[in-house]
């Protein structure tokens, strides 16, 4: 009855969340902040995720009614999309015979608030279709998801958009000049791969490739992790998982640029064959590499897939995307990934982009001249990892990436390290899959993402709105 939504409306006081269960439980009627800091997103779509975890009732068909307005849309359906993952192998589960279904409805309030095409729904089932993959991949232990289950999702997706995947494999690599990639991955018993999907389509005016660190398992090599950190490194493939799940959104969106998804396939194992700290490698890009820390591995594979990407594919953009450092938890927070880039405008769009969408970024310092002396080495061009761990260690890791592009390459090159985000506790969050399609946004067909997109011109950004009335809740 009105009355009772009115009473419950009138005990939601958040700080910044708060929820009031209806009707014995069967519903729930929750607030989301009325207020965020300029670092966060208007959407808050952190809180989403949190308040349908721990506010959902049960039951095998329940219907979620959002309340946002239409620049909030996809951030809010991203959100609601990372509370429920795909991935369990819990006994109870395989059991079920009835399918559980979540309906979720939105219901658009302030300005631009008439009904939502159905164009824009379709928009919203493929960008959580890709979260919900990406985290799919990264919940999933490497006992299932080794490189050559990756392999095939990989091609799976490839089918799905008409695409066949190219891919450089074992031997091949080591042939070809795959130092990074074959040097990481070559004590496993599935061997490292290269894979990459390309979008070709007529009319193209630019080349983007994407490439993703792709570590099924980094147990740090014989640089080995302990006990404690061990745990968790199944989460080591998020920005590949991250870059698949976005391509087939975005492919399937309608995408008018050439864009080219690069994955960087290894499982950093411990073996005979492993690679020993003081070994040399040659990596694509013809530089030499002193090996002072075998785990430190995700930037040796990135450093080929962007040398790739530069050399063979001719791409004008280069973004990769990894589980890169530890230190950019300590850096940029569990919550916001770390972004490094020769660019500003592309660092400002960055953090717009995960303003706009949920998945939020911060920057980090970008200073070659001051920062890449820490991999002077004696007998090579340079060693892989820093000498001195106090100096900004996310910063000088992707600048590894970068130093095999060169610091003078003309185009833009942007790293993204997601090491902290691509999980919230014990399940990953699809970070990334979001991001990608709003950065990209400006580049694609669909209303929507041309919406969310920080490059766009569009008056109804959501970023205009950070001025908000603190009396009007949103509610989920």
């Amino acid at each position: 009855s009105p009355q009772i939504w009115q009473s419950a409306l009138s005990t939601l006081n958040p700080n910044p969340t708060d929820s009031c269960p209806l009707y014995l439980n069967y519903a729930t009627v929750a607030a989301l902040p009325s207020r965020v800091s300029r670092h966060n997103s208007p959407s808050a779509a952190q809180f989403i995720t949190r308040l349908v975890r721990n506010c959902l009732p049960g039951g095998v068909n329940r219907c979620i009614v959002m309340v946002c307005e239409r620049s909030e849309v996809f951030a809010s359906a991203c959100a609601l999309a990372r509370a429920f993952p795909l991935f369990t192998h819990r006994s109870s589960a395989s059991r079920r015979t009835e399918k559980k279904t979540v309906t979720i409805e939105f219901f658009l309030v302030g300005q631009n608030n008439g009904p939502i095409e159905v164009a824009t729904l379709k928009c919203l089932a493929s960008a959580t279709e890709g979260v919900r993959l990406a985290a799919r991949i990264v919940d999933t232990p490497c006992n299932e998801m080794n490189t050559d289950n990756f392999l095939e999702e990989i091609k799976k997706v490839g089918k799905d958009l008409g695409i066949t995947p190219t891919i450089i494999r074992d031997e091949e690599l080591k042939e070809r000049g795959f130092g990074g990639i074959y040097g990481v991955g070559k004590a496993a018993l599935h061997p490292p791969a290269l894979a990459v999907l390309s979008h070709t389509p007529d009319g193209a005016t630019q080349t983007i490739a994407w490439v993703g660190k792709g570590i099924v398992y980094d147990t740090g090599g014989l640089s080995i992790k302990g006990k404690t950190t061990m745990p968790g490194m199944k989460r080591d493939c998020g920005g590949a998982a991250a870059i698949l799940g976005a391509f087939k959104a975005t492919v399937k969106q309608g995408f008018k640029d050439n864009l080219h998804a690069v994955f960087c396939l290894a499982e950093n194992a411990v073996g005979p064959r492993a690679t020993r700290p003081d070994d040399i490698h040659v990596l694509y890009s013809g530089k030499t590499v002193e090996i002072n820390n075998t785990d430190a591995e995700g930037r040796l594979i990135l450093a080929d897939g962007v040398a790739y990407a530069c050399k063979d594919l001719g791409a004008d953009i280069i973004l990769d995307m990894a589980t890169l450092t530890g230190a950019q938890g300590i850096a940029t927070g569990k919550y916001h990934a770390a972004v490094l880039t020769n660019n500003e405008e592309w660092e400002k769009a960055c953090v717009k982009a995960g303003r706009n969408c949920g998945d939020l970024v911060h920057p980090l310092v970008y200073c070659p001249e001051l920062h890449f002396s820490e991999f002077t080495s004696a007998v090579a061009d340079m060693k892989n990892s820093v000498a001195d761990r106090d100096n900004t260690p996310s910063s000088c890791a992707g600048l590894f990436i970068a130093s095999h592009i060169g610091f003078d390459w003309p185009g833009v090159w942007v790293h993204i390290d997601i090491a902290a985000p691509v999980h919230a506790g014990e399940r990953a969050t699809g970070y990334g899959v979001a991001l990608l399609l709003s950065l990209f946004g400006g580049a694609s067909e669909d209303p929507l993402l041309n919406m969310v997109s920080p490059l766009g011109c569009n008056g109804d950004s959501p970023t205009e709105d950070m001025e908000r009335d603190s009396k009007r809740r949103r509610l989920v």
